[in-house]
């Protein structure tokens, strides 16, 4: 299978700030590929690098064949990007929004014109495509960012965060036109921080993190890699947490996790039913007492928090990257 995308060993550095440490990344094409990481982890600077808005400091990278560098006034015809905030005219209407994105192109009025209703009809925007954008909800203002990422019909997409601030039914929305997209054929490479976001869209999932890629896989593979599942149980009496931390270390798959304050254990498990059934027959047997007891699967908080060794949004000092 051909690759639409090649990374390999980019470096990028803001003063004393190191955003990518030699990323390598590869993308087939007709596939999809989500960049899953903490803020500051890199995400937006690999979009940057790949889309040809900045210049790697080492490294190499390939877009549709382009170098990113060298190809780069070629290249910009063949993708389209849409970042974590909507980038359209507030005072433009969302019609006149994508003709001037057509006009970028050298699209010529005619053919700008008709690529924006197409656009508009695809993204159920007709009735408000005529009204400033001011007007426009926050889901209608995501979709025509992301219309005007297709005005030149791009062989590859760039969605970074792109359903960052969405209420859930707006971001539910938008991943349906997301997948439709990559039906029709479009390689698209998705920034996101949702784990729930990259079961649903990804192919394969890169994990980011201190720019450098640090797991690699589908999601079902990568949260296996943490656990398949996780124990959560909560105990009765403070002095049986040492006793169910004794009990419970032979089952867990990484370090367990316990809230002293909600007399809580999480277990990373790869057994899943069984390993509650032994877990709970333990604990049983040292007469511990468990209120609630519960299994479920790995959330992106815990990938992380095993991969990296913190929480997915802890990481606010970096966010310049």
């Amino acid at each position: 299978m051909s690759l639409a995308i090649v990374a390999e060993g980019l470096v990028k550095r803001y003063g004393n700030v190191t955003a990518l440490d030699g990323l390598d990344l590869s993308v087939p094409e007709g596939t999809v590929l989500g960049l899953l990481g903490p803020n500051g982890a890199g995400k937006t600077t690999t979009v940057r690098i790949l889309t040809t808005l900045v210049t790697p400091d080492a490294g190499r990278a390939t877009v549709a064949g382009f170098d990113v560098v060298r190809d780069a006034q070629r290249l910009r015809s063949h993708i389209g990007a849409s970042g974590q905030y909507a980038a359209v005219d507030d005072h433009l209407t969302g019609a006149e929004n994508l003709e001037m994105v057509g006009r970028l192109y050298h699209l010529g009025t005619k053919r700008s014109k008709q690529r924006a209703r197409e656009l508009l009809e695809r993204f159920d925007l007709t009735e408000a495509g005529d009204r400033p954008v001011q007007g426009y909800s926050g889901g209608m203002r995501r979709r025509l960012d992301l219309a005007g990422a297709l005005v030149a019909d791009p062989r590859v997409l760039f969605l970074d965060e792109p359903t960052t601030g969405l209420d859930p039914r707006a971001r539910a929305g938008l991943w349906d036109v997301i997948a439709e997209l990559v039906a029709g054929g479009t390689t698209l490479l998705l920034t996101t921080q949702y784990m729930e976001e990259a079961d649903r869209l990804a192919d394969r999932i890169a994990v980011v993190d201190h720019g450098r890629v640090i797991a690699l896989g589908t999601a079902d593979e990568l949260k296996n890699q943490v656990g398949g599942d996780r124990i959560e149980l909560a105990v009765t009496n403070p002095a049986d947490l040492d006793t169910a931390r004794r009990v419970l270390v032979p089952l867990a798959v990484g370090d367990l996790q316990i809230d002293a304050i909600a007399l809580q254990v999480t277990v990373p498990v790869t057994h899943g039913a069984a390993s509650l059934t032994d877990a709970l027959a333990g604990l049983a047997a040292e007469r511990v007492t468990v209120r609630d007891a519960g299994l479920r699967r790995p959330t992106l908080d815990d990938v992380f928090l095993t991969l990296t060794g913190h929480q997915a949004t802890d990481t606010p000092k970096e966010r310049s990257r």
